[in-house]
């Protein structure tokens, strides 16, 4: 992908204090850095324009007068197209700006020349290893349920844990949800997958899994679809054959803490972390800050050998050809087609329109197009070459390179099947803000500097410094690779210090 946004461009915004932005050379449109008012006068490229309607930060500005029909390009690349004219200085959005995407899209195999530089030192965390080789940030306690009918008694096992052995493990976690039970055919492996995936994250340094007994997610079942589970980390029951589920449960969550009572931090390369990459509450300065920094996150690690999972797949609807450009083959280009063709699939298969994004809360903020949500988007991901392409509810491999992982965008549902997939830490990026944590420690790294000065109880990291502040892209982002360091050797994110963790199952099926 060529650079959107450029470290010299930045560095001469925040220097010069500018209200504007022009984020690509052949951009056609502004971005407004501050509440703009009518009548006043912008300064971009030595030119002056004199806005004609009050217009708010993160939107776009016409930088010169639009027919009907015309394109839009941001970043570099269309947008979508004019709905009708538009006069220099005006405010482009929704109500005069629409996509160009039908779905009738095609492809084609071009690979990109992109490479990711290898730096010459490699960094270390103090993390856990574990007997499978793959590596925990964290050495916590995980209580996993077959269904949601035992949902309580995983809350309360996870609740007396942590007054009971608190010094004994970094967490104890109750990873609960409402599935398990009268589900069918791909609804159930979709279950299934999930928990057996989440059961394998390196983070839980032991795993409890509670059944009912009825379920139609089965016990057994879920234990064989874990087979890289050491099984000296794992306890399991159904509750309908045990007098008191609550106090069988504590005493197999003690058995596993005398299993952990020897794990110890230690020195490991970077090159065995893997980080999950996520956008939630995006506004117009997503694209241009936080995602543009975590893709230069994802560039140093990958360069270092680490591995990268990026998903959302419907914000891949309008700059797939970005990726698909970036395929290590031509059978990962092919395996790319069809996790984007598979989601399309799955809207209309639902009788829903493909392009029905994006959100309210995205459009609040400046985007208009999902053209423009998805090009800001696959930032996060940087130039890395992708390698692989993962089915929702399967594991990542490790490893140098970039995974790409089927899921919807919905924070909780793709968060969740980031760390089913093997995320250490999942990189969250934010423009209006959200309290959510999920199974791993949540970064959440602001787009601007006043959600990150309004909301410091919810942000770890503050990307929109880079346009209101000395300091350049490439300096933020490695100041965000230091802070990860610091979180994989245990540093608590703001979701563990409020114990805010939350998961959720993609629901797309049957229910009897």
């Amino acid at each position: 992908m060529q650079e959107t946004i450029s470290k010299e461009l930045l560095e001469k915004t925040a220097r010069q204090q500018r209200s504007v932005l022009q984020v690509h050379k052949q951009d056609n449109v502004l971005i407004a850095l501050k509440d703009l008012a009518k009548g006043e006068q912008v300064n971009y490229s030595e030119t002056t324009l004199t806005v004609q309607e009050n217009i708010k930060a993160g939107h776009k500005i016409a930088m010169r007068d639009f027919e009907k029909g015309e394109t839009v390009v941001k970043y570099g690349y269309g947008i979508g197209s004019t709905t009708q004219a538009v006069n220099e200085g005006a405010h482009i959005h929704s109500h005069n700006l629409a996509t160009d995407l039908d779905g009738s899209e095609t492809y084609h195999y071009a690979p990109s020349q992109m490479t990711v530089e290898t730096p010459s030192r490699m960094p270390t965390f103090k993390g856990y290893k574990r007997q499978s080789g793959h590596v925990g940030v964290r050495n916590e306690v995980w209580i996993i349920n077959t269904v949601g009918c035992v949902n309580q008694a995983a809350t309360r096992i996870a609740q007396l844990a942590k007054r009971q052995f608190a010094a004994r493990a970094d967490d104890f976690i109750a990873n609960t949800h409402p599935f398990g039970c009268s589900q069918l055919g791909d609804d159930l492996n979709n279950t299934r997958n999930i928990l057996a995936s989440l059961m394998q994250n390196p983070n839980a340094g032991g795993v409890l899994v509670i059944g009912l007994g009825c379920e139609n997610n089965q016990l057994d079942a879920l234990i064989r679809s874990s087979p890289t589970i050491d099984p000296s980390r794992l306890r399991f029951f159904n509750s309908q054959e045990v007098e008191d589920e609550v106090e069988v449960g504590l005493a197999l969550v003690e058995e596993l803490l005398d299993e952990m009572a020897t794990d110890q931090r230690e020195d490991l390369p970077v090159s065995s972390l893997t980080l999950g990459m996520k956008c939630g509450g995006s506004d117009g300065f997503s694209g241009l800050t936080a995602n543009a920094i975590v893709g230069r996150v994802s560039d140093k690690l990958t360069g270092f050998g680490g591995r990268v999972i990026l998903t959302e797949t419907p914000e891949m609807f309008g700059a797939e050809q970005v990726l698909l450009n970036r395929a290590n083959s031509e059978a990962t280009f092919n395996n790319i087609v069809k996790l984007v063709n598979d989601f399309k699939q799955y809207f209309i298969a639902q009788n829903q329109p493909i392009y029905e994004n994006p959100s309210p809360g995205n459009k609040a903020g400046g985007l208009t197009t999902l053209e423009e949500k998805s090009l800001g988007a696959i930032q996060k991901g940087g130039k890395a070459i992708i390698n692989e392409v993962i089915d929702y509810g399967q594991r990542a491999s490790t490893g140098q390179g970039m995974t790409l992982l089927q899921s919807p965008g919905n924070d909780a549902v793709s968060s969740t099947a980031l760390a089913a997939a093997g995320a250490n830490i999942v990189l969250f990026t934010t423009g209006r803000g959200t309290p959510l944590g999920f199974p791993v420690p949540t970064v959440k790294i602001a787009s601007n500097s006043d959600l990150a000065v309004r909301k410091k109880h919810w942000i770890d990291f503050n990307a929109g410094k880079i346009l209101d502040e000395d300091i350049d892209i490439d300096q933020c982002a490695d100041e965000l690779f230091e802070c990860i360091l610091a979180i994989a050797s245990g540093q608590k994110t703001r979701n563990e210090e409020n114990e805010n963790r939350e998961m959720a199952i993609w629901k797309n099926g049957v229910t009897l």
